[in-house]
C-alpha cells in the first residue's frame, strides 16, 4: 500500500517538482518563440499537465502537512514563507533588472513609477498587472513579464479551503475530501475548455480544485491505494489517450495523481538536497523572455529550452540557496517557537510562603 512505501524524509517528489516545473519552460518555448503544435493532443498534455502535477502534489503534502500539525497559526506561517519571500524577490529582480537591462538593449526606457507599480500588484496577487511601461516589446509574446505566476493565487485559494476545513473538522472526516473530488470532477466537466481559450474563472477554479483534491485524496486514503509500477504504467496510458479530449482530466485527474505520487513513494534514490523547482518555476518565464528580447526567439523551440533552462537554473539556484532555503530556515524556528510556547504552562507556578520567621 502507498502508506507502506512513501518515506516523507526519502522520496522523489521534489525531483518530480523538479521535472514539472521545467516541463513548464518547456512549453512556454513554444508560445514564446511564437510557435505552435500542430498534433492538439500533444499541445494539450504539455501545455496542462505539468502544472496540473504540480496542484496534485501540492494537494498530497499540504493536506498531509495540516494533518502532522493542525494550528492554523503555523499552516499559514509555513505557506506564506514557502510562496511569499521567492515570490517578492523575483518581481524585484525582474522590475529592477531583467525589465532594466531589456529596455537598455531596446533604447526604450522605463520609469521608477512602472516599475514599484508592478512589484507591488504582483506582490499581492494582482497579476493583471503583466508588463512594464509597455515592456516586453519586439517579443513574440509581448507585454507580460511572468506568465507562470497567475496559478499562485489557485495555489493560495486551496490553502484556505484545506485550512477551513481542518478548523471546523471536516477535513478527519473521510468522506469530505471525496465528495469535493466527485463535486470538482462534475463542475470541471460542465465548464470544459478549449486548449485555445484562455479559461474563465470557473474553469480554472475547476481544473486545479479538481487536480489538488486528486492528490489530498491520495494522502487521505493511502492506506488502501496499492503502489505498483504496473499501475503507473497503466495510468501514464490512460493520460496520454485522455489527451483526445478537450478536458482530459475529466478521465485523467486520478491517474495523474497515481503516476506522479506513487512513482515518487517507490523511487527513493532520488532525493534532491536542493528544491529548485519554486525558482525554476517563477524565474523560468521571464528569463524566457530576456532571451526573446536579445533576438534568440529565433530558435526552434527545443534550442530555445536549452537555452532558458542554462539561463534559469543558475538564478533558481541562488533563489533557493539564498531566499527560500532561508526562509524555510525561519520557518522552523517559529515552529519551535510556536511548540515552546504552547508546551509552556498556562499560569506560572505558586510559589511557596516564606515562613522564615521575622527577627
Amino acid at each position: 500500500m502507498l502508506r507502506h512505501v512513501f518515506d516523507p524524509r526519502r522520496n522523489a517528489l521534489t525531483a518530480w517538482r523538479l521535472v514539472l516545473a521545467t516541463g513548464v519552460v518547456f512549453w512556454h518555448s513554444w508560445d514564446l518563440t511564437g510557435r505552435s503544435i500542430s498534433h492538439e493532443p500533444i499541445m494539450r498534455l504539455l501545455s496542462e499537465l505539468f502544472a496540473d502535477g504540480f496542484f496534485t502534489i501540492s494537494g498530497f503534502l499540504i493536506v498531509a502537512a495540516w494533518m502532522r500539525r493542525p494550528r492554523l497559526k503555523e499552516f499559514w506561517a509555513s505557506r506564506w514563507l514557502r510562496i511569499f519571500p521567492g515570490l517578492w524577490v523575483c518581481l524585484l529582480v525582474i522590475a529592477f533588472v531583467i525589465a532594466p537591462i531589456a529596455a537598455a538593449y531596446q533604447h526604450t526606457t522605463i520609469t521608477l513609477s512602472s516599475e514599484i507599480a508592478y512589484v507591488l500588484n504582483n506582490a499581492v496577487m494582482n497579476v493583471g498587472y503583466a508588463g512594464i511601461d509597455g515592456t516586453p516589446t519586439g517579443v513574440p509574446y509581448p507585454e507580460v513579464w511572468n506568465g507562470a505566476i497567475w496559478t499562485l493565487f489557485f495555489v493560495l485559494l486551496c490553502d484556505l479551503v484545506v485550512s477551513v476545513l481542518g478548523v471546523v473538522g471536516l477535513l478527519k472526516r473521510r468522506w469530505t475530501i471525496p465528495t469535493l473530488f466527485v463535486i470538482s470532477l462534475c463542475w470541471s466537466a460542465c465548464v470544459s475548455y478549449s486548449t485555445f481559450e484562455v479559461p474563465t474563472w470557473p474553469q480554472a477554479l475547476a481544473r486545479f480544485f479538481l487536480m489538488f483534491l486528486a492528490g489530498a485524496m491520495f494522502f487521505q486514503y493511502q492506506d488502501r491505494i496499492p503502489a505498483r509500477w504496473s499501475l503507473v504504467a497503466l495510468s501514464v496510458a490512460v493520460i496520454v489517450a485522455s489527451g483526445f479530449m478537450d478536458n482530459y482530466r475529466v478521465i485523467a485527474a486520478l491517474s495523474v495523481a497515481y503516476a506522479i505520487i506513487v512513482s515518487g513513494a517507490l523511487v527513493r534514490r532520488i532525493n534532491l538536497r536542493y528544491d529548485l523547482s519554486y525558482g525554476v518555476y517563477i524565474y523560468g518565464f521571464p528569463m524566457q523572455q530576456l532571451l526573446a528580447t536579445f533576438g534568440l526567439a529565433q530558435l526552434s523551440p527545443p534550442v530555445f529550452f536549452l537555452a532558458a533552462m542554462a539561463a534559469t537554473l543558475p538564478v533558481a539556484a541562488a533563489s533557493w540557496l539564498l531566499v527560500e532555503k532561508r526562509a524555510v530556515a525561519l520557518k522552523r524556528r517559529l515552529f519551535k517557537s510556536f511548540s515552546e510556547r504552547s508546551q509552556a504552562p498556562a499560569t506560572a507556578p505558586r510559589q511557596p510562603e516564606n515562613r522564615t520567621p521575622h527577627t
